[in-house]
């Protein structure tokens, strides 16, 4: 098990060893963000500009409209926040093609509460005509990632959390391509979609339900926008029943986007995520597991669905 946001900076480093206008932009996040070997070890490759994400977007775009490849990196609830504007207009709008990353993306701050939580990003960052969006769901995903995002000549947005995550993928025998789902299991009883680190969960109340004689499809859906439209109608098709899960806002991510479309041909889909209220202060495992994003809370859901 090992945290996405060290696989991220870990392979970053790897490659901007070998490539001097690889840059790395930070808001005294080293430490969050797991910097510290890569602004140890090439400082001039390195800029540090303290809180100030705003200033950082738009230091990041320049950097970018002048050819260098460059990656943004922070707490993912102060970047689709405080410096909305700048990613909107300065990355989206202008398409410099910057990556963000954002580091303890959704509830993974935990106990330090709603000013800390990004469960809002999806809903705004898909509606920028131009912006990318991916919620890798392992470290191997991650990996695969940085190394596509180095030459990547639109703008991104990436998620990850904050802890050590286990393993979806066994290997690296599985395509990480923009805009393509992964179907991890077979199944026709229900499709279980998952995005980011819900995908584990997913994925293990899958194997839960089989063991019961249900057979849940799981598509692993990291990639956002662009979305694959023709993997979710041929699951909401063959399968006849939905659940999307993510660690979001139940408005506009994951779950409303799969509505969207099926909107002209519907199926029964159920939304798990997070309620239209500031959420618990608890560590993230007990956050999942109250709102039921975790393996048993899925059990629990597709059982009733089902019936």
């Amino acid at each position: 098990m090992t945290p996405c946001r060290k696989t991220f900076t870990d392979t970053l480093l790897q490659l901007a060893l070998q490539d001097k206008d690889i840059i790395a932009v930070t808001t005294d996040a080293r430490g969050s963000v797991t910097l510290g070997d890569y602004a140890k070890t090439l400082p001039d490759q390195f800029v540090e500009c303290g809180i100030a994400e705003q200033n950082a977007v738009g230091i990041a775009a320049g950097l970018a409209h002048s050819g260098k490849k460059v990656f943004c990196c922070g707490p993912a609830c102060f970047y689709v926040a405080r410096s909305l504007e700048q990613v909107k207009v300065d990355l989206a709008y202008s398409q410099n093609p910057v990556t963000i990353l954002g580091v303890s993306g959704g509830v993974a701050y935990g106990a330090l509460g709603a000013t800390h939580h990004s469960l809002h990003d999806i809903a705004v960052l898909r509606t920028f005509p131009g912006m990318t969006i991916c919620l890798p769901s392992d470290s191997r995903m991650t990996r695969k990632l940085v190394k596509m995002l180095v030459n990547f000549n639109k703008p991104c947005y990436v998620r990850v959390g904050r802890a050590a995550v286990p393993d979806v993928y066994a290997d690296d025998n599985f395509e990480c391509q923009p805009g393509k789902a992964i179907q991890l299991t077979e199944g026709n009883d229900l499709a279980i979609i998952a995005t980011g680190e819900t995908v584990y969960h997913a994925w293990q109340a899958a194997l839960q339900l089989k063991a019961e004689g249900i057979a849940a499809r799981v598509l692993d859906l990291s990639w956002l926008k662009p979305f694959d439209h023709e993997a979710v109608k041929k699951a909401a098709r063959e399968t006849g029943k939905i659940i999307t899960v993510e660690e979001h806002s139940r408005y506009g991510g994951l779950g409303a986007m799969v509505c969207e479309t099926l909107s002209e041909h519907p199926v029964p889909v159920r939304i798990l995520g997070i309620p239209d209220e500031n959420v618990i202060h608890a560590s993230s495992p007990e956050i999942f597991h109250h709102y039921g994003l975790d393996a048993q809370g899925i059990v629990a859901a597709a059982k009733t669905f089902l019936n």
